[in-house]
């Protein structure tokens, strides 16, 4: 019975998760889904891909409807012998995105545990943490392998804080599976975040152990950590491999070109070029929207309602009332440094508040690890803005270029705060009298200074965006006047909005040391002002109305004229969609050479930059680009055919040997594709460079899936066939009737074959090793994990006997 009572009111606290996850995102009760732009896009990526797993109970890793092919190991592809993904299959039970909401809330309550604070404070924490502004906008906009990986971030410091406090056993476990599904998450920047915090971490307790000179409990923490982490990646094998290896053919791998599209000389060290990786760099003094959230506007889609200067300008030019009204529901009025903002990234007035208490009282000296985790976080956020340090990383940190929108890194900065926030609250109520009203007073001086200074400042901002010169051109001055009006006007009100949140908890907080309020009761008050400040700001950005039916979200594109033109061609080709190369809407319906991803093929997107922004059409032609939708001056849309495109595969006679990736891009620019394959021959060994190419010799896709491809070619003389498909050295095999056969890169990006003389069956395979070797890795790390389970909970039981 005593167990059951211990048990009661962390079972309340999951209850009431579940009960806010779902009732935040109640649409979900409705049958109906949250609209993700990332995952509009997403879908179109991966239709291919999920169309043929549904039709042939196979996995293709492959698909070929984007960027002409690619590897799926980011599209979502399902691996053999996911156990850890059927845990967390498990754990996410709630539809989404409740069910990622529920897991922030149920990561940090067991942080919270773990940290040795009371099962009510934790409740109140958890949801702090959870609806932070960011953690939700993340969900409406569709990073879900990001929140997914974020969820998880609290339950890896928890182990690792249990592993050093000596609870090795326990601590290992949680380690071990909190790692795994972190991992399994597949969002590496943020474990790469997570990692850096984990860093800090290490440092304290070796600090710690070394004071002690407790070199055994040294040896013993991480002996732990290293087992729990070799199973943890062990169990999540095939992916890490398969994307490692993918990697340094993505856009995320080092480019060997030394030459940029205009001609400049690429002077790039890194994987991406600063620019690219710093593009979302927060402002530094932006920072400040983490405890006032729209003094730097908000968001780029703001709704700024009928008592807005923008309102009276829209009515003063004789815009029509309902129109107005919805024109001023989504207004520009971000002024920070990135390019584009959908929320700020508000962690709470009630929150720092209670966070700069615990700096002032809290004993525990692991609250400057969650501090400092902070500093990093928000230093390292500010990317360009701040290049000293920015550079270095760059440069010098380990796979810190291979990250872009370093801004993103404020989660750390967001799981501390509310980390500290609560161990304030704690303290608070531990100390007597006279240093509660001490702190209160030294805690409120700071806070409330910080605004009153922020507010007294207003005159020395510009409250000028990025974008308002092109505003003024397209809409007046007067226009841009009224927005800067707003601006200023959001920028005051929020101020006063966290004064008085501040104000209120200290008052609640003053009540309770004064002994007109329990302090049970003062939590529950205090708990309720933190949450509602954050969910008030959350429902600005997300909320019901981004909520539409099933359908909407499982077929997020509908099929246009041009789309069911094409269509009508049941052959094999590709399509370009003149203004939307980086978008899925064309990969949902056919094979494109655009598409959307973060981690697309390197050599692709070097071909739309260099050749086919350029109106290369031998390019497209090579690529097997057959339609090409267009728009006219009216903005209707349609599809114009390319005569010239290439076909599947074709016969070259001759061959042109360049030594290096930049003769091979410039090589294309006057390409007879037709008839001249490129070849370096630095990197590929092609014995003969002419070909008798006989007009008679044809070479046809007999068969198409997107992991096997069959030609059948007949040809009187031996011929080198190019391919139109993309070359990945890790996968796709060539057979000739049966035997396998070496296969080159040629043109750039395609696959070339040099087939004998006659008939012949060509068969391209793609039979990736890595998931094979990756498989029987996680596979065996699966039994290992399982063993390791069974022994803890034998010993731990069997030290609880021998209490």
């Amino acid at each position: 019975m005593k167990k059951l009572n211990k048990f009661y009111p962390h079972a309340l606290a999951i209850f009431g998760f579940v009960l806010v996850s779902v009732i935040y995102f109640y649409p979900v009760l409705q049958g109906k889904q949250i609209s993700q732009s990332d995952i509009v896009q997403y879908t179109g990526m991966a239709k291919e891909q999920n169309d043929f797993r549904a039709t042939d109970n196979v996995e293709p890793f492959w698909t070929n409807s984007a960027f002409g092919g690619m590897p799926t190991y980011q599209l979502g592809a399902k691996y053999p012998h996911d156990y850890i993904g059927a845990i967390d299959d498990v754990l996410r039970f709630l539809p989404r995105p409740a069910d990622y909401l529920f897991l922030y809330f149920l990561g940090f309550y067991g942080l919270m545990l773990v940290l040795k604070i009371d099962p009510l404070k934790a409740f109140f924490g958890a949801l702090a943490f959870g609806l932070s502004t960011y953690m939700i906008i993340i969900l409406g906009v569709g990073h879900n392998a990001k929140a997914h990986a974020i969820a998880y971030m609290p339950m890896v410091i928890a182990g690792f804080i249990l592993v050093f406090r000596k609870k090795y056993i326990l601590g290992g476990l949680i380690t071990l599976f909190a790692t795994a599904l972190e991992i399994s998450a597949n969002h590496f920047q943020m474990t790469y975040y997570l990692l850096i915090f984990l860093l800090i971490l290490c440092a304290y307790f070796i600090y710690q152990q070394v004071k002690e000179k407790d070199y055994k409990a040294m040896l013993y923490s991480f002996g732990t950590l290293a087992i729990a982490g070799f199973f943890a990646i062990g169990a999540n094998a095939t992916n890490l491999l398969a994307t490692t290896e993918y990697a340094d053919f993505s856009i995320r791998g080092k480019s060997e070109l030394t030459f940029n599209p205009n001609g400049s000389k690429n002077e790039t060290t890194s994987a991406m070029s600063r620019d690219y990786i710093t593009e979302y760099s927060y402002g530094i003094m932006e920072s400040f929207n983490l405890i006032a959230p729209r003094i730097f506007g908000g968001s780029n889609n703001e709704a700024v309602g009928k008592d807005s200067h923008m309102f009276e300008f829209m009515i003063s030019q004789g815009v029509p009332e309902a129109q107005a009204t919805d024109f001023v529901s989504g207004m520009p009025t971000y002024w920070g440094d990135q390019p584009i903002v959908a929320a700020p990234a508000y962690i709470g007035a009630v929150v720092f508040f209670l966070a700069v208490l615990a700096l002032f009282i809290d004993k525990r000296k692991i609250k400057y690890v969650f501090l400092a985790g902070s500093l990093v976080a928000l230093v390292l956020s500010w990317g360009k803005n701040f290049p000293l340090v920015t550079n270095f990383f760059i440069d010098y940190i380990p796979l810190y270029d291979k990250f872009r929108a370093v801004s993103s890194i404020q989660v750390v900065l967001e799981l501390c705060f509310p980390v500290l926030a609560i161990m304030g609250l704690q303290s608070f109520f531990q100390l007597d009298k006279k240093s509660q009203l001490k702190a209160l007073y030294e805690t409120a001086i700071l806070g409330l200074g910080i605004i009153i200074i922020l507010f007294l400042s207003k005159s020395m901002f510009s409250f000028s965006g990025g974008n308002d010169a092109a505003y003024r051109e397209s809409y007046g001055p007067a226009f841009v006047d009224a927005l800067k009006l707003d601006r200023m006007s959001l920028y005051s009100a929020d101020l006063l909005r966290s004064a008085f949140f501040m104000l209120i908890t200290a008052g609640v907080l003053w009540f309770a040391m004064k002994d007109k309020l329990a302090q049970k009761t003062a939590i529950i008050i205090v708990g309720v002002i933190m949450v509602s400040d954050l969910f008030f700001v959350d429902k600005n950005y997300v909320s019901a109305k981004d909520f539409v039916r099933g359908s909407e979200v499982t077929m997020p594109f509908q099929e246009t004229p041009s789309d069911e033109q094409i269509l009508r061609d049941t052959s094999n080709y590709r399509v370009f969609e003149v203004g939307d190369i980086m978008g899925a809407r064309a990969s949902y319906f056919h094979k494109s050479i655009g598409g959307y991803s973060a981690v697309r093929p390197r050599r692709m997107q070097q071909l739309i930059d260099y050749q086919i922004v350029k109106s290369n059409i031998e390019v497209l032609s090579m690529l097997n680009v057959k339609y090409v939708i267009q728009r006219d001056k009216e903005g209707k849309e349609f599809p114009t055919t390319n005569p010239d495109a290439n076909g599947n595969a074709w016969f070259v006679s001759q061959v042109k040997l360049v030594t290096t990736p930049d003769e091979e891009m410039k090589a294309l620019d006057s390409l007879d594709s037709k008839n001249v394959a490129i070849v370096n021959e630095k990197e590929f060994i092609i014995s003969v460079k002419a070909f008798a190419k006989d007009s008679s010799a044809t070479i046809t896709l007999d068969s198409y899936k997107p992991n096997h491809l069959i030609y059948k070619s007949n040809n009187a003389n031996e011929g080198l066939a190019v391919f139109s498909e993309m070359y990945y050295k890790n996968g796709w095999n060539a057979y000739i009737d049966g035997k396998k056969s070496d296969h080159i890169r040629v043109d750039y990006v395609l696959r070339g074959l040099q087939i004998p003389a006659g008939k012949h069956t060509i068969e391209f395979k793609f039979e990736p090793q890595v998931i094979k070797t990756g498989s029987t890795i996680t596979l065996v790390s699966g039994f290992g994990i399982l063993l390791l389970l069974i022994g803890g909970v034998y010993f731990e039981r069997k030290k609880q006997v021998k209490i």
